[in-house]
């Protein structure tokens, strides 16, 4: 007497009813496979993201309805670049050449805060003493910037000529030093901490900027 529920699952191609088991008739190195329904929740989740990525593609891609991602970089990029022209338009109407070299210059606390600016962000080209200049092996090799303790001043020796520089960098028109141009560091700097460098700048060589200190100089 033969007992039917040795003879295994079904065979067939799919599962049609829930809680069905079919063995597939398709077979490979002894491996087969089986067949069960898959649960609604499932489908109706996969039927659904399948119709939410067709949709998403074409408003994305085919309409103006969402910014892309490039839009919304741009945008973050605008609003960072108005909020530091906004800055630098304050601070300009707060500072003169007299108030760079009698306050600024002259408060120990602002002068240190330029020093450690300048030791981070300048001394690769300016050298850690302003003169453009790095040690090695007991001679002074030259370093890409113009040092700026030669009294020399090549784009302007007010102390808001170097406070202008050092935010917008080498002007476009001119070749730089031997071909290198400063960079605009007002993108990478508050105006606070420009006016502090340049203040650091102004208290290493006080002699080059005397002149400005009754206010007068114009």
């Amino acid at each position: 007497m033969s007992d039917s529920s040795n003879s295994g699952p079904k065979r067939g191609d799919y599962a049609r009813e829930k809680g069905e088991v079919v063995l597939r008739p398709h077979e490979f190195d002894g491996i087969q496979e089986y067949d069960q329904k898959l649960p609604n929740w499932w489908l109706f989740t996969f039927y659904g993201a399948v119709v939410f990525t067709v949709i998403y593609w074409t408003v994305y891609y085919h309409t103006n309805l969402l910014k892309t991602d490039h839009q919304i970089v741009q945008e973050a990029i605008s609003i960072v670049e108005k909020a530091r022209q906004e800055d630098l338009v304050k601070a300009l109407a707060s500072i003169d050449d007299s108030k760079l070299v009698n306050v600024w210059a002259a408060d120990p606390s602002i002068v240190a805060a330029g020093q450690a600016t300048f030791t981070t962000n300048c001394t690769a080209c300016h050298g850690a003493d302003l003169s453009a200049t790095m040690e090695v092996a007991g001679t002074k090799a030259p370093l890409p910037g113009l040092p700026l303790n030669d009294h020399q001043w090549k784009y302007g020796g007010k102390p808001m000529d170097l406070f202008k520089l050092i935010n917008a960098g080498t002007p476009p028109e001119s070749p730089g030093h031997n071909g290198a141009k400063m960079q605009a560091w007002g993108q990478t700097l508050s105006p606070k901490q420009i006016a502090e460098l340049t203040a650091f700048i102004i208290a290493k060589v006080p002699d080059d900027f005397k002149a400005y200190a009754a206010g007068t100089t114009n």
